[in-house]
């Protein structure tokens, strides 16, 4: 949920925010309309409260003979100050759903536009050339017995599959570098779960133009995730930290869950686009004043990670209407993937300012001892879809793959994986 007092007093800026995402601009109107509404009516109730207690103690002072009659006034009083509690929360819950339809105010620099619209940071490796025919990632897995596309359909339907063998061993390996690498930054690891109440889901901002990419078990009303990023998001969910030693940093590991609803005929070969993967997701709360730094260092981590795997990659600075409500800037790393002449998104590490702690009410003391929102960082360090970019840049004539060496430690020293 963005500031209200920003809603208030720089409503132009919420404008321009929309404006950049290539969302409704009208929003920002009904917003101050419904904050109107909800002062106005709050001021009446208020009012209304305090001619009853002044009005209480006429009747507590009252001669007995004259009670009667102020006890009947006092009734009416009663009803009046009733109704207009509940006007006022009424007019509390359509400012709450009109400002929670405004996305999060995109931060200065963030490219307009959409899709297409990303601004390239910088490239980082040479792309992989080959004096053989390149193999894509699943002709190379089933050639290593790694990927079993054929028989996660047979059990699950499309997009399922099974990691067996050594895909298996290189996801968990991934993984685990993954983790090592954040305990390395201070960061605290996390089994997560995958199942969240709605009011979570809806607090990260999962809930809005998407939902129709989420699994939603109506039985028990609750969500699969689709990032840990949720769950860790709910972690301290109304409860005021202490930010005074400086950030807190989670690491959570997960499977994850999407619908991939709207992707009919992309990606359906292999493991890029697929319903259920694992993911190393960092999560982080801090100040809003630490917040851009914050973002900068998990994007280097991220890098990091694609440099000692051997992956050429770019880094993009996502375009404004690309960006999910509760971002306010978004980095992609994608790397080159060979059979397909092409950069693919591998990881992201967004910014999401006091947008999730707002709408969750997660809190820090500030210098003055007054609480106020804290500002949430994601980013993913490792997820399945990592294996694609692996397999197919080290890939050899014959079909083997040789192990990135940040790689070999989790694997026995494993140098080549073969048939």
């Amino acid at each position: 949920m963005i500031d209200p007092v920003l809603l208030r007093e720089n409503p132009d800026r919420v404008r321009a925010s929309q404006a950049a995402r290539g969302s409704s601009v009208e929003l920002v109107d009904s917003a101050l309309e419904a904050d109107a509404a909800r002062r106005s009516t709050i001021t009446a109730f208020e009012e209304l409260r305090a001619e009853q207690n002044a009005f209480g103690k006429t009747v507590a002072r009252a001669a007995k003979e004259d009670k009667a009659a102020l006890v009947a006034q006092a009734q009416e009083l009663a009803a009046a100050v009733k109704n207009a509690q509940q006007v006022a929360g009424q007019a509390e819950e359509t400012y709450q759903a009109a400002v929670r339809a405004i996305e999060n105010i995109v931060i200065d620099g963030v490219p307009e536009g959409g899709e297409k619209d990303f601004v390239t940071l910088r490239e980082v490796g040479e792309k992989p050339t080959f004096d053989f025919e390149p193999r894509d990632h699943l002709a190379l897995g089933e050639i290593l017995g790694a990927i079993d596309m054929s028989r996660g359909a047979k059990v699950s339907g499309a997009r399922f599959y099974f990691l067996r063998g050594i895909g298996a061993r290189l996801e968990i390996a991934l993984m685990n570098l993954a983790l090592d690498r954040a305990l390395e930054a201070g960061f605290v690891p996390l089994i997560t779960p995958t199942l969240v109440k709605p009011e979570i889901m809806a607090g990260t901002g999962f809930l809005g133009a998407h939902a129709d990419e989420i699994y939603h078990l109506p039985a028990d009303d609750l969500y699969l995730t689709g990032t840990s990023e949720v769950a860790l998001a709910g972690y301290h969910s109304d409860e005021i930290l202490d930010l005074e030693a400086g950030a807190m940093r989670y690491a959570g590991w997960s499977t994850c869950y999407r619908r991939e609803a709207g992707s009919h005929g992309k990606d359906t070969r292999g493991i890029i686009r697929v319903h259920q993967f694992n993911k190393l997701e960092m999560f982080v709360y801090t100040t809003p004043e630490e917040a851009e730094a914050e973002h900068l260092r998990l994007l280097a981590m991220q890098e990091g990670m694609l440099q000692d795997l051997g992956l050429s990659y770019r880094v993009i600075d996502t375009a404004a209407g690309d960006l999910g409500s509760s971002a306010a800037r978004k980095y992609d790393v994608e790397a080159w993937v060979p059979t397909q002449d092409a950069y693919r998104e591998l990881t992201s590490t967004s910014n999401c300012t006091t947008y999730q702690a707002r709408r969750l009410g997660t809190r820090y003391r500030d210098g003055s001892g007054k609480t106020a929102p804290v500002a949430t960082l994601n980013g993913t360090l490792a997820t399945t879809r990592w294996i694609v970019a692996i397999l197919e840049t080290h890939q050899q004539a014959d079909g083997s793959v040789v192990v990135p060496e940040a790689l070999r430690p989790y694997l026995g020293g494993l140098e080549v994986i073969t048939a």
